[in-house]
């Protein structure tokens, strides 16, 4: 990228939040924080009113860019990230970002907005929403009380559970894992954090009750946490290298952190607690696995494989 594309390219991003730290632009691009600090400069003898925090952080006093056009790039991405709302977020989300996609659209160049034509019918995301049905349509109110820090109040049915119990929580972020969305809070009822998968609120109620920000961890800060607390142990497979191939979307959900190539099979390692459901996930790959380690794991599936060929091998 030459330099004038980028200093356009850092006056957009001032213009995309309150303040921007010198190294996020660094970082973005590249580039020294003494590059910052130059082009900065070279911005501000434009005549760009760019004021300053510290040293470290830029902000625009009352500057707008006119109307950014998108390159044909920009445009395919944003086509994608549509078509990916599409599946992973409720309606309150997807009318959102369907009017944002329209007024994005509106400014496109014609050739810009043929390709997205094309484009569109060629892109599909089959992802299925399983047990998800979005019903209430909360991810928009949940991001709203996260901001504001409003306490929720919730009527939730916790995992293996019929009856719904009533929380009142102070909501903290929110984290898209195993298909799912889930909602970090304070619980009230509990005394401690929980993890709420959104599919599992009855209902919700925001009760404009304003809760302390201070008091509360940020959402990194609880994942770390989290991290921390669970007791992980390392799993070692040999996997062949064409059930691999069917492994790629749900190896995540199961701890996947590395694999390496070896001839006709793939050695993975995976970092877990939950050996049961792990096994019971690895039957379905057959012979085509074989586990290195631990031995714990190596004597649950030869329990697995037992009791499937006890079941099969009753009389009907």
């Amino acid at each position: 990228m030459n330099r004038i594309d980028r200093l356009t390219a850092i006056l957009i991003q001032l213009q995309s939040k309150r303040v921007v730290k010198a190294q996020e632009v660094a970082d973005r691009f590249g580039i020294s924080l003494r590059t910052v600090y130059r082009d900065i400069r070279a911005l501000e003898e434009a005549g760009v009113p760019i004021g300053a925090e510290a040293g470290i952080s830029y902000f625009l006093e009352d500057y707008h860019l006119p109307p950014v056009m998108f390159s044909n790039e920009e445009a395919s991405a944003l086509l994608f990230g549509a078509k990916l709302i599409g599946k992973m977020a409720d309606e309150s989300l997807r009318e959102g970002f369907e009017s944002a996609f329209y007024k994005i659209k509106s400014v496109l160049k014609r050739a810009e907005k043929e390709h997205l034509e094309d484009l569109e019918t060629r892109v599909a995301v089959l992802a299925r929403r399983r047990n998800e049905p979005f019903s209430l349509n909360v991810l928009n109110e949940i991001q709203q009380a996260i901001v504001r820090q409003q306490v929720l109040c919730i009527d939730y049915v916790a995992n293996f559970q019929s009856q719904s119990s009533q929380r009142e929580i102070e909501p903290i972020g929110l984290v898209h894992y195993s298909s799912h969305w889930h909602l970090i809070a304070f619980c009230r009822l509990r005394g401690d954090y929980r993890d709420f998968r959104t599919d599992r609120i009855q209902s919700l109620t925001n009760t404009e009750q304003f809760f302390p920000k201070q008091n509360l961890l940020m959402l990194q800060a609880y994942l770390d946490r989290l991290r921390v607390q669970e007791h992980l142990e390392e799993v070692t497979l040999w996997v062949h290298k064409g059930a691999a191939l069917f492994m790629q979307e749900q190896r995540y959900i199961w701890g996947f952190i590395s694999e390496e190539s070896h001839d006709k099979y793939i050695k993975m390692k995976f970092m877990t607690q939950y050996f049961e459901g792990m096994g019971r996930w690895l039957m379905t790959f057959g012979k085509h696995v074989s586990i290195e380690s631990p031995q714990k794991i190596k004597e649950m599936m030869q329990t697995l494989a037992l009791e499937i060929q006890e079941h099969y091998l009753q009389p009907y």
